[in-house]
């Protein structure tokens, strides 16, 4: 059975993304477009346009051609979005890198996307350099006014405006973004993004009614993720909604961000939502002005919902997509009569979805469980430079294979109940098991390791690794061993020895056993 879109398709235009987004922009004039929540700098919709003009010049003095990559390192903050359309306008590619990174984990991914350019912030700029040292970067640009070290973005926009160049971009075959994800497994592969799956997935994600002109949103959900990118970002600007960046979440910071500026429209995940109904600093604040929570990331359940919308007093939505589908595919119904708590929505217009049977492939009908699979323009052109990979997630038909394990209720609304796919999400960011073994393997105590993921209330999932010692190593020395080479939120949260790793003849770790043997302590 393939459910379709409660909607009318839609026509989608065949426009690279920047102009189209700068064509709306325009229409807002001194209306605030992005602003940053702590400090109060702002750009409005004007200036957000010109000042993507003119950087765009200056990328373009500096060398910056159709179809090279820039990496932007940095926490959110209003010009990353400057940054990001004035390399697109350019036909450039931005490719995102988590902030709180390490040099070991930024260095692997310039190297594999070919970046030429870097884009970071003062605080990151050393760790940046270091990464960078050893790849093809040719310059690093900085957002801040200190020459110093590498050359400001903010002296890029005094270039002039009119002088740069028209490239010829093919929408349906040209990136704009190239997004880092495990996908359905293994170590982060490059997800090529065209302007024409942003743009596509900008309007579908609009006729659901996300969010309006008039919406004030508040963004803590980071930029190098599809979700804080499109989702929120682009959507935002589209619109011509006011978006509050914040470097990163705080619960008394976004209380008073609410409160402070008005908020409307809050897109968060569900640790968050969480948090939202059980700690006592909420009440210390007046959230009237709160209309809509929308949660993503990670399925949010329907008692969780509840308690939430009882205790805010506002409504909540959800939607479900994945890097790979720029990033959504599904969106609770706008009309609240329509809507489901705990569902993950319907289908945004243009999108198809049909539930295969884990085992044997065969298509499935209403309630009946089994692996989601989406078609729809916004799916992406595939994983840079591993066609295998590729052709593993989206079939001949073009039918991407999520990994995760749903069903559809009669009137179309789906939920998430499982993932086939072994990763692990901690507060709504994959973590790979196989990326956070490979690092436990080169500690010289450790001869075998696995990771799963197991269960909590406050972070979804934690990364939980089961080690066989060749050496005496304590479960502390080695936590703080990953937690020296991995971001945050991929340290090992928990450890347990044992004496051997199920494996598959092959030689393949059966995580399965692993999690089911946590399951049944």
């Amino acid at each position: 059975m393939i459910f379709r879109s409660q909607l009318e398709d839609l026509k989608i235009p065949e426009v690279p993304l920047t102009p189209f987004i700068l064509e709306r922009a325009e229409r807002f004039g001194e209306k605030l477009a992005l602003v940053d929540a702590q400090t109060g700098r702002a750009i409005t919709y004007a200036q957000f346009a010109r000042d993507v003009r003119r950087a765009a010049a200056g990328l373009a003095r500096r060398g910056l051609r159709a179809r090279d990559v820039l990496a932007i390192y940095s926490p959110n903050l209003p010009e990353y979005a400057v940054a990001f359309h004035a390399v697109s306008l350019l036909g450039g590619i931005v490719t995102t890198v988590n902030p709180l990174y390490t040099v070991e984990e930024v260095a692997p991914q310039l190297k594999d996307s070919e970046a030429k350019y870097l884009l970071t912030s003062p605080q990151l700029f050393n760790r940046a350099a270091a990464a960078a040292s050893e790849t093809e970067v040719r310059e690093i640009f900085v957002f801040d006014e200190d020459e110093k070290t590498a050359a400001s973005f903010s002296s890029l926009l005094e270039s002039d405006a009119t002088d740069i160049p028209a490239p010829e971009i093919d929408v349906h075959e040209d990136l704009v973004a190239l997004l880092y994800s495990s996908g359905t497994t293994g170590l982060p592969k490059g997800v090529m993004l065209t302007h024409y799956n942003i743009v596509a997935n900008i309007l579908q994600s609009g006729a659901m009614r996300i969010i309006g002109t008039e919406d004030t949103q508040v963004c803590f959900l980071p930029f190098f993720h599809c979700y804080g990118l499109n989702a929120i970002m682009n959507l935002g600007l589209y619109v011509g909604a006011t978006t509050l960046t914040m470097a990163r979440f705080d619960m008394e910071q976004f209380l008073k961000t609410v409160c402070d500026y008005k908020v409307t429209h809050a897109p968060l995940v569900p640790p968050i939502v969480l948090a939202l109904t059980k700690q006592q600093v909420v009440d210390d604040y007046d959230l009237s002005c709160l209309k809509t929570i929308f949660s993503g990331a990670a399925p949010l359940g329907a008692d969780v919902s509840r308690a939430c919308v009882e205790r805010i007093a506002c409504r909540i939505r959800q939607g479900y997509g994945m890097t790979e589908t720029s990033p959504v595919v599904t969106v609770t119904p706008f009309e609240d009569e329509k809507a489901k708590l705990g569902s993950v929505g319907v289908c945004v217009p243009n999108t198809e979805c049909k539930i295969v049977d884990t085992e044997t492939g065969r298509e499935l009908g209403c309630d009946e469980k089994g692996e989601l699979c989406f078609r729809g323009p916004q799916v992406m052109k595939g994983y840079l430079n591993r066609p295998e990979a590729t052709s593993s997630t989206i079939d001949s038909d073009g039918w991407l294979h999520t990994g995760d394990v749903g069903y559809a209720d009669t009137e179309g609304n789906f939920f998430i109940v499982d993932r086939v796919k072994e990763l692990i999400k901690y507060k709504g960011f994959q973590v790979a098991p196989a990326e956070l073994e490979a690092v436990l393997l080169t500690h010289h105590a450790i001869s075998e390791a696995a990771v799963i993921p197991k269960p909590d209330e406050e972070a979804g999932e934690v990364p939980k690794a089961f080690i066989v010692l060749r050496s005496p190593a304590t479960a502390e020395e080695i936590s703080a061993f990953v937690a020296e080479r991995v971001a945050p939120h991929k340290r090992i949260r928990e450890i347990e020895f044992i004496e051997t790793i199920p494996k598959t003849q092959s030689g393949k770790i059966l995580r399965r056993v692993l999690v089911q043997r946590e399951r049944g302590n």
